[in-house]
């Protein structure tokens, strides 16, 4: 593998997530959740006005949820975020220090959701969710103290349950979305690409993408269904505009270079930004890669120009 021009803050993080793999593998999702749990806490937590934790109605179940509330007065925009995790681990938790900072740099409300997982809620379990978190966000953004201005954001499998929402909003008749920010997406993922085969084994393998793709579709039928990877559907257009991030050392790059391009041909600005000497996964981070920070203001800023009133 070459890894020449990769940031050394990245390679000190992959090689350590490689010996985490040596431990505990992905295959572990039960030991894997409660340990990612633990190292969660005492992380880096930028403050923001105000963090509570909910619940709301969902497909399965009560919903968990988080909304994170910025400084200054309302309203604010609103942001539904949806956390990595190869729909088989990741939490509120997990993902607590990047809401921090995007509720921070965006001044939006964000609230982060807490979806089923997989194998034990396989597909479409996690895409009925976050399509019944984006409605009932929509239902309440000014109970929210929002604007009414909404944005999808996720990390990796995060962003392909936000590309999920856009996708199902314009094609379920709603409910309006201004925007949507996918942080490499686990969208349009194929072992053949280039990526994939270059960048096995540095935080993701090969083996680890068949694992998620097992857990989570189940079928391979599933896997050309467009709530399961939204580069399925045949007609992307009229979905929300976006911000597509792709890091160069990352099996999912070309997924996401792929979806940003379908976007871009169907009609959709595009915004794609590539951080080429990144890893998957750096975005979250923060208390190891000081280009985290960078990348959350970048996708932040967007949001800002995006749902201004």
């Amino acid at each position: 593998m070459d890894t020449d021009g990769l940031d050394p803050q990245a390679a000190s993080a992959a090689e350590r997530q490689r010996r985490a793999q040596q431990l505990v593998p992905f295959r572990s999702a039960r030991l894997l959740r409660v340990l990612s749990r633990l190292g969660a806490r005492g992380r880096d937590q930028p403050p923001v006005a105000e963090v509570t934790d909910r619940t709301i109605p969902g497909p399965g179940g009560e919903l968990p949820i988080r909304v994170y509330r910025p400084e200054g007065e309302t309203p604010f925009p609103t942001v539904v975020f949806f956390h990595g995790g190869g729909f088989i681990t990741g939490d509120l938790d997990t993902h607590d220090a990047l809401c921090r900072y995007l509720t921070r740099e965006s001044g939006a409300v964000v609230v982060s959701v807490d979806y089923r997982l997989a194998p034990e809620h396989p597909f479409p379990a996690a895409a009925e969710d976050a399509i019944a978190a984006t409605e009932w966000a929509a239902e309440h953004t000014r109970a929210l103290g929002g604007t009414g201005a909404l944005a999808v954001v996720g990390d990796s499998a995060g962003g392909n349950l936000a590309a999920v929402a856009a996708l199902a909003a314009r094609g379920r008749g709603g409910p309006d979305i201004d925007y949507q920010a996918l942080i490499y997406p686990g969208v349009g993922v194929d072992r053949d690409q280039e990526s994939v085969r270059e960048y096995s084994g540095l935080v993701l393998s090969e083996d680890d993408l068949e694992w998620f793709n097992e857990c989570y579709y189940g079928s391979e039928l599933h896997r050309h269904n467009p709530y399961a990877d939204p580069i399925a559907a045949c007609d992307l257009s009229g979905v929300a505009p976006a911000t597509v991030l792709t890091a160069g050392f990352d099996p999912l790059r070309d997924g996401g270079r792929a979806y940003a391009e379908r976007l871009r041909s169907d009609g959709i600005e595009v915004r794609h930004v590539e951080y080429e000497d990144m890893i998957h996964g750096f975005v979250s981070m923060t208390d190891a890669i000081d280009r985290a920070t960078e990348a959350i203001a970048d996708v932040a800023g967007d949001l800002r120009d995006a749902l201004k009133e």
